[in-house]
């Protein structure tokens, strides 16, 4: 499945060697991208990010997810505002594809979105025309 193959390059871009829970943070954050992708929030030319961070924009977190983008500090989001910010259907779906409860996977894509869009836009923009999957492969290597 995309989310799986998603999800493991994830977790080598959030660093899984030796940090415990960054691959599920990976996993979590690939089922995240695919169900937003397959559910038409997805820009760019298959890459979901700029539709979550649309998303997230809109549901207020427009500081926090500016500063992931840009080239500063970034500023913490809780589970609370995830859960707030995405659609339910689409955070029940990337909870039970992880084996977790809705609210551990908010938590866990709180704390590891900041890290993985940080890392993904390392020049301070969302590349435009690059697939996410193109876009993790660069960053990883």
């Amino acid at each position: 499945m995309a989310g799986n193959d998603l999800g493991g390059l994830l977790g080598g871009l959030l660093g899984g060697g030796g940090q415990s829970g960054a691959s599920g943070g990976g996993n979590i954050l690939g089922a995240l991208l695919g169900a937003l992708g397959g559910s038409g929030a997805s820009g760019n030319g298959g890459n979901p990010l700029g539709g979550l961070l649309e998303m997230l924009t809109e549901s207020g977190l427009a500081d926090q997810a500016q500063s992931w983008v840009g080239t500063g500090e970034n500023k913490p989001v809780s589970g609370e505002q995830i859960a707030g910010a995405l659609p339910d259907e689409t955070l029940r779906k990337v909870a039970g594809q992880n084996g977790v409860s809705p609210e551990q996977a908010a938590d866990q894509i709180a704390r590891t979105l900041p890290q993985a869009v940080d890392k993904l836009t390392p020049g301070g923009e969302m590349p435009a025309g690059t697939s996410l999957e193109d876009l993790i492969k660069q960053q990883s290597l």
